[in-house]
């Protein structure tokens, strides 16, 4: 009756029936219960329940440990961990296999690596289970070299272990690995992937702008007959969206009957990142008469799409609608796409206002970038100064922001400016990323990094840029 109740979730149920004849208490009935807690997820009381059988007099076995150490791993309490591990020292059950697996499991979801790697190389344990909790341990820690020889020294592989090694890859955005990763998942396993396993996966395509293993994945799932769910038609949405492809997004938007925010969101911003800035607007009022109230994410869309078309008047309707009629506070998200669109307007005397009644703690670099932006495109030499110096101060040590004060110097042929921001830089020595273009191709991502001609076909690529290049000038030289 115990083992039944646990089984249905009924705890309270349970514990009545082990006290109802508490003579007949068992070591199997209380591991039972214990076991029980576990698995419906009350470690506390589970631990509390072991105390309980020890002072009762009966005597704790490997069963028992077996659930108390999952419940020590649920709770990622590292100190308790350390204090099972002692009574199984003392109980003289550390030969056992199964209980040598629950400790190299509890250290790993603790993330103490240190103490589950001399664990599992002193005691030779070399079962799945524990060979597992090493993956993802070391996938938590983005040790993905690690993480990987493990994984390919396994035989059998269960779902636990390809979502770590995949989460791992995902966390560091190691691109290339995720999709060779999920490729072999495709060709190796005949069970569908977890859900959160390709929304992850559609993340890091719509991250890469990847479409090709983005499709592949649509396709696989069409395929296997897949019914998507609001979060996975979102992710393949915003896939699309993000790589450019607005009518594969805007045919699947279509198809959805009963849509919520975090979709309109998606297509809104879709259409305001790719030039269709009256599509959004008007989404955005479809939206609206659908009951569908808009948050913070939905105004940065909105405003995005009025600054790329231009339509000052209704951004600042949108502006201060979002904070009297929504009462949602401005982001720097929304003070940045403000200073934009008055820039892109040329209307700089209320750019200037705007900007000194942003609050101190929003007059970050994005913002202030922004407005830089804005000085080099109306070609306004006094203000470029002005958002120098705050720049600077805002963000001294980032190498970028010395490049980008440099190309508005540059771009108005103020030669002795940018000689001397560069020198600052160099001053200061200041670091910038090197620029970074890539293409998906021959299922594989190939990068491309400024100065960095490493790549195993980049004689071929240079002299077909050349040859191109050329072209180029001369199709130009027959215009002029």
């Amino acid at each position: 009756m115990v083992a039944a109740c646990c089984r249905e979730g009924e705890m309270e149920m349970a514990l009545g029936f082990f006290w109802s004849k508490s003579e007949l208490n068992d070591s199997v009935s209380w591991n039972t219960l214990i076991s029980g807690y576990v698995q419906n997820s009350y470690p506390v009381e589970a631990l509390k329940l072991f105390v309980c059988m020890g002072e009762n007099g009966v005597k704790w076995n490997e069963h028992t440990f077996g659930s108390v150490l999952s419940a020590c791993a649920d709770l990622r309490n590292s100190k308790i961990g350390k204090e099972m591990h002692a009574w199984i020292l003392k109980n003289g059950l550390n030969s056992n296999a199964f209980v040598e697996s629950g400790i190299v499991d509890v250290y790993c979801k603790c993330g103490n690596m240190k103490y589950a790697e001399s664990l599992h190389l002193t005691s030779g344990i070399g079962n799945s289970f524990s060979i597992t909790s090493m993956i993802v341990g070391y996938s938590s820690q983005g040790n993905m070299v690690e993480a990987r020889r493990l994984f390919d020294s396994l035989e059998e592989k269960n779902s636990v272990v390809w979502v770590a090694l995949f989460s791992g890859y995902v966390k560091l955005k190691q691109c290339v690995s995720i999709f060779e990763l999920l490729s072999e998942y495709i060709a190796k396993e005949a069970v569908i992937p977890d859900a959160m396993f390709l929304v992850s996966a559609l993340s890091v395509c719509a991250f890469q702008a990847a479409i090709g293993p983005g499709k592949q994945i649509h396709g696989y799932l069409f395929r296997m007959r897949v019914e998507m769910d609001m979060k996975m038609t979102t992710s393949m949405i915003d896939m699309y969206s993000k790589c450019g492809s607005i009518p594969y997004a805007e045919k699947m938007f279509l198809n959805v009957i009963e849509r919520d925010l975090v979709l309109y969101n998606v297509m809104i911003a879709g259409y305001a990142h790719h030039g269709y800035g009256i599509k959004a607007i008007n989404l955005f009022q479809e939206m609206f008469e659908g009951g569908i109230g808009p948050d913070a994410v939905t105004f940065v869309a909105l405003l995005s799409a009025c600054r790329h078309r231009g339509l000052v008047d209704l951004g600042e309707k949108a502006f201060y609608s979002m904070m009297e009629d929504y009462h949602i506070l401005p982001e720097t998200d929304h003070y940045a796409c403000m200073i934009d669109l008055y820039g892109r307007a040329s209307q700089l005397e209320k750019m200037v206002l705007f900007i000194q009644r942003i609050p101190r703690e929003h007059l970050d670099a994005a913002v202030v970038g922004s407005f830089l932006n804005a000085c080099r495109l109306n070609n306004n030499k006094e203000l470029a100064r002005e958002a120098e110096e705050k720049l600077l101060k805002i963000e001294g040590d980032s190498g970028a922001r010395y490049v980008q004060l440099a190309n508005v110097y540059a771009a108005e042929g103020n030669w002795a400016e940018m000689g001397r921001i560069r020198k600052e830089m160099r001053g200061k020595e200041a670091r910038k990323f090197a620029g970074c273009s890539w293409v998906c191709l021959d299922n594989g991502v190939h990068t491309f990094t400024s100065d960095n001609r490493t790549h195993s076909k980049a004689e071929s690529i240079y002299s077909m840029l050349d040859f191109l290049t050329k072209e180029l000038y001369e199709i130009t030289r027959a215009f002029c």
